[in-house]
């Protein structure tokens, strides 16, 4: 749980307060102890006085009177003004007569030199005290005068002082306590309420009028400020209201330039499809026509039933191809492929494409690293997608030309790369080499829809097919596949 934390206020009042008590403490002090050395110093000066005043008269007594009448005179000295003792000595130093208080009258002893007056201190029944010795003609007389406790006599003083000192400092403390809470405090708490009251919703921070100039001048630039902020928030929230209407406008413009592209896609796929079947279809309606007339011989009925079911089967090709584009990923049966191994997919297209008329003059290198993972396409999708891939760079090549088929572990899984010293690729084309029925071959020569299966083949297992743009001395495909178990394991249902 968190300390709850003292008020401005509070917090100067104690701080206020810390400073009296180094202020006035130490002054209390010096206060009473000024005092009570002073009124020390005044009684022992007045001490010596009545001493010397007592033993001035006790000498001048004792040579016109009798022992007897001295004696008296002393005893009606003692008690007079604080005085315990007084002693008489003759020339010789010697007591003669001494009275009063028992403990005085022994501290003063039974030699005092007679030639000097002196003045030192002793101890009585009541306490300190001082003895004053002065010389007459007869020898000397000493009195004892009591100088009293004067800690007793300093201490109503000091509590008048004390009592001075703690009002002086309370009135201070309240002094404070209205002056912060008028100046400071309040203003302080409006400043506050009107903060809150912004943070509420309010769109403008009321200021107090009244406190010191600073607080005035704080509660100005608060309001300056927040009026500041509110206006750049109106700015803020225009610029947010703009940019989503522009958000929104691009979404539009955006699902427009989809369903474009999408309609052009269907164009141009119905075009092609249309190219592809129209011309086989127009073969066989007019092979139909001649038939139909009769009129032919065995032989030539024959011929044009070969012909027909040649036609037939290209119709058939181009439309198992676009099935296969439009599910790359499954079997004829709909049955997940198996993982195949690329080494073999390779070596069974050279075995393929090997008798083949068209690679009779050309060139073919193989180099297929050892021991390769096997792959997400199954063997017979990977020699589909190789045997195309070499057929595209036979055709593009020609006599004479060399193809390099290449494959080696990358990234877990396996890099293939098929490369030609053909003509390579148009700028124009590579933008939708991979689009269905886009080819460069002339009519009747290619379908358009072999890099496309190929693409919807890679891509259906995780992997990636891509023209690599910086060969610049022919063609290159380049194909990424992940490695058959990992795709297993992620399309394993949990």
């Amino acid at each position: 749980m968190s300390r709850v934390k003292p008020g401005l206020r509070l917090q100067i009042l104690m701080l206020l307060g810390g400073l009296m008590l180094l202020a006035f403490v130490p002054l209390f002090f010096a206060v009473a102890t000024y005092t009570r050395l002073t009124l020390q110093q005044v009684r022992e000066s007045s001490a010596r006085s009545l001493g010397r005043a007592v033993a001035s008269h006790v000498g001048e007594a004792r040579g016109r009177r009798s022992p007897a009448d001295l004696a008296a005179l002393l005893e009606a000295e003692i008690g007079t003004e604080g005085v315990e003792a007084v002693g008489v000595y003759d020339r010789a130093g010697k007591p003669v007569l001494r009275l009063g208080d028992p403990v005085a009258a022994l501290a003063l002893g039974d030699a005092v030199d007679v030639t000097r007056e002196r003045v030192f201190d002793v101890s009585t029944t009541h306490g300190r005290a001082i003895a004053v010795t002065v010389p007459d003609p007869g020898g000397a007389v000493v009195a004892v005068v009591r100088t009293d406790d004067q800690s007793a006599r300093a201490a109503p003083l000091v509590k008048l002082v004390g009592l001075y000192t703690a009002i002086v400092a309370l009135a201070l403390l309240v002094t404070a306590y209205f002056a912060l809470t008028r100046l400071i405090v309040r203003p302080l708490d409006q400043l506050s309420r009107a903060a809150e009251r912004v943070v509420g919703g309010a769109r403008h921070l009321e200021v107090p009028a009244r406190g010191a100039r600073e607080l005035a001048e704080l509660a100005v630039n608060l309001r300056t400020m927040t009026d500041k902020l509110v206006a750049e928030e109106e700015s803020l929230r225009k610029k947010v209201d703009e940019v989503e209407l522009a958000t929104v406008r691009l979404r539009e413009a955006q699902d427009r330039l989809v369903r474009s592209e999408r309609l052009a896609s269907v164009g141009r796929l119905a075009a092609g499809l249309a190219h592809e079947i129209g011309n086989p279809i127009a073969a066989l309606m007019g092979m139909q026509d001649l038939l139909l007339e009769g009129g032919l011989e065995p032989d030539e009925q024959r011929d044009f039933l070969q012909r027909m079911r040649k036609e037939s089967e290209r119709i058939h090709a181009i439309l198992r191809d676009l099935l296969q584009f439009a599910r790359p990923g499954k079997s004829p049966e709909g049955e997940e492929v198996s993982p195949g191994s690329v080494e073999a997919a390779v070596y069974d297209t050279v075995a393929l494409v090997t008798p083949q008329k068209s690679m009779h003059d050309v060139e073919l290198a193989v180099d297929v690293f050892p021991d390769l993972p096997t792959v997400s396409l199954s063997r017979e999708q990977m020699v589909q997608v190789v045997l195309n891939l070499v057929l595209n760079a036979a055709d593009a090549c020609g006599p004479g030309g060399k193809i390099a088929v290449r494959a080696r572990p990358h990234g877990g899984g396996v890099r293939l790369e098929i490369e030609d010293d053909g003509p390579g690729v148009a700028p124009e084309v590579r933008a939708k080499l991979f689009e269905p029925f886009v080819t460069t071959k002339d009519v009747g020569k290619g379908t358009g829809l072999g890099l496309a299966v190929c693409r919807g083949l890679v891509e259906a297992a995780g992997g990636s097919i891509s023209l690599d743009e910086t060969y610049a001395d022919g063609a290159r495909f380049v194909l990424d596949l992940p490695r058959g178990d990992a795709v297993r394991s992620s399309r394993r249902p949990s």
